[in-house]
């Protein structure tokens, strides 16, 4: 298998609770190629999340696999030093109470916040303190997780991610419920992970959200991979209208895309 190949499934069915959310998928993810899956809600790509993110099984098979680094077995330790995750639903599990500073730290130890027996070293102390400066977190470092903005919050979550140097960073709708301010803000800290050589997955359902360095684009709807290719090839009206069941205009300025309802 080409070791360039982060993501690799086939022929993949998952259930939840009786239900099929996803479809026959058959994907195939390379490191360097930074992807956006979108798609509109309900349309399987929290349940994709679960997938890579291994909350998520696929029904076992013949002829299906499902691989992560080029491996088909489960191993966390091994998957959090390649690929980090940011999603609501992780930053929704944390204190209100843990600091900044606490809550990358704790990456470290695969938790959730310092145990009695978890004493970071200096290396990993300089390594928070770093990451909260490149994000432009310094400021709040000692403050605690329930008093930070919704975007603040959100750029700890993906400081807590790049903790172990990940080739691959997963994103989770990252703009949800942001403003204005903190979306440019977050939309600004990924254009520069990119171009640093991180590879990304954004996974949202708002196509403003997909930064000009992104090179693929999945569509996906009712479980199943819709469409793939090129921003240039699928961010068009007549390709966005048909994934959202809308008709849809769509209005380009220096790689960024907007979109507008047609009357």
């Amino acid at each position: 298998m080409d070791n360039k190949v982060w993501f690799d499934c086939s022929q993949v069915d998952t259930w939840i609770e009786g239900h099929q959310v996803i479809h026959n998928l058959c994907v195939r993810l390379k490191i360097g190629e930074s992807t956006a899956i979108l798609g509109p809600n309900g349309s399987g790509k929290s349940s994709l999340i679960k997938l890579i993110d291994r909350n998520l099984y696929p029904v076992v098979k013949q002829n299906s696999h499902l691989k992560l680094f080029g491996s088909s077995t489960v191993n966390l330790v091994r998957l959090r030093k390649y690929m980090g995750v940011v999603s609501s639903e992780l930053e929704m599990r944390f204190s209100p109470k843990i600091t900044a500073t606490e809550l990358v730290l704790s990456s470290f130890f695969g938790a959730m916040r310092l145990g009695h027996d978890q004493k970071p070293n200096q290396n990993e102390i300089f390594k928070t303190k770093s990451l909260l400066k490149k994000l432009d977190l310094e400021c709040i470092a000692d403050n605690r997780f329930g008093q930070l903005s919704d975007g603040q919050r959100r750029r700890l979550m993906i400081a807590r991610a790049l903790v172990h140097e990940p080739k691959v960073l997963v994103l989770d709708e990252p703009c949800r419920a942001l403003d204005m301010k903190a979306s440019h803000q977050l939309l600004r800290t990924l254009r520069r992970l990119c171009q640093e050589g991180t590879t990304l997955l954004l996974v949202t359902h708002q196509i403003e959200t997909i930064i000009p360095e992104i090179e693929r684009v999945l569509f996906i709807k009712t479980g199943r991979i819709h469409a793939d290719g090129t921003p240039e090839q699928l961010l068009q009206d007549k390709c966005i209208s048909d994934l959202f069941e809308t008709p849809l205009r769509i209005i380009e300025h220096q790689g960024f895309r907007q979109v507008i309802l047609e009357e």
